[in-house]
């Protein structure tokens, strides 16, 4: 807020009075705006489906931190959902906020793919309107995993490559200087934990790029001294609308850990990473300092912010 003076006069002062009345009148005005926007307009959120069609905890995790934060801020929301692999089906601009989930695959074999195309082709309309001065309400991105990928891809913002084995599991994720100054990245811990499920990955972040797009390296993997391995970035902060994880900010602790312990899914985990593995994260998925709040504060920090900026546009 821009208040009309930085130097309080003599409380004693007409001065003084005019000063404060038109701080509070400011103030006021910009309240009065923002509860107009909120009792006038909806927010208008698209989803975009990268899973293809395969079973997935994502989709339910992110229309749940939406529905909760929704209800917290007493915010209409409109929903809309995307099959962008199987329908090749993507959002036009008339949406405020953008989520591009996870999804499986190589995300180096799919860029001549008709889909991968078209979500590329999106990314670059999202850019032109952001970068547009005529278009004060800008277009708020967030890109998780294998979007996350994809999205470093197109900016070429780092080598993404294969694994040398595949990370499942909820691991430490370390801030780097920038990280600890994101927004969306507020209230966490240094290192907070996130839950990791991939086969590739992105390292060796082309830093002079980022600089140059407004961009920076939030965060990075837990350190392996014992293995002569980069660590990966986990966060990207593309430019000023658009940001990144390589982890899972919408895995819910409690949804995960039922999920685990069904039977058929247990036995899926135990086969394919061993025993040990599976109750390493379920210990993890019930620490409250976890998962959970890794869940409570990402993308909750990101619609906080994507609507804050909205509600000054219009105030």
């Amino acid at each position: 807020m821009i208040f009309i003076s930085e130097v309080i006069p003599d409380r004693s002062t007409p001065h003084y009075q005019i000063v404060k009345l038109s701080n509070y009148l400011i103030g006021y005005f910009s309240y009065i705006c923002q509860m107009i926007w909120n009792e006038t307009r909806s927010v208008r959120i698209a989803i975009l489906d990268l899973y293809e069609g395969h079973a997935n905890q994502g989709m339910r995790c992110i229309r749940q931190i939406i529905k909760d934060w929704s209800q917290q801020k007493d915010l209409t929301v409109e929903c809309t959902e995307f099959d962008v692999r199987q329908k090749n089906e993507l959002p036009d601009k008339s949406f405020d906020i953008y989520i591009s989930s996870g999804g499986p695959g190589d995300p180096l074999s799919t860029r001549f793919d008709d889909w991968d195309i078209a979500w590329c082709k999106w990314v670059n309309e999202m850019m032109r309107w952001n970068d547009n001065p005529a278009n004060t309400q800008k277009k708020y991105i967030f890109f998780i995993c294998h979007s996350f990928q994809l999205a470093c891809r197109y900016f070429n913002a780092g080598l993404v490559c294969k694994r040398k084995s595949t990370a499942f599991g909820v691991f430490p994720v370390h801030m780097l200087t920038a990280g600890k100054e994101e927004v969306v990245f507020d209230g966490l811990r240094d290192p907070f934990y996130a839950v990791d499920s991939r086969d590739y990955q992105v390292i060796q972040p082309n830093h002079g790029l980022l600089d140059q797009m407004g961009g920076q390296l939030l965060c990075i993997e837990k350190s392996r001294p014992h293995v002569p391995y980069e660590r990966a970035a986990m966060g990207i902060r593309f430019n000023e609308y658009m940001i990144g994880t390589q982890f899972h900010p919408e895995a819910d602790a409690i949804g995960m850990s039922s999920h685990l312990q069904k039977e058929e899914k247990r036995q899926t985990v135990i086969d394919s990473y061993g025993e040990d593995k599976l109750e390493s994260m379920l210990e993890q998925l019930n620490d409250p300092d976890k998962i959970l709040w890794t869940y409570e504060h990402v993308l909750p920090n990101f619609l906080n912010q994507s609507v804050g900026l909205l509600q000054e546009v219009a105030a």
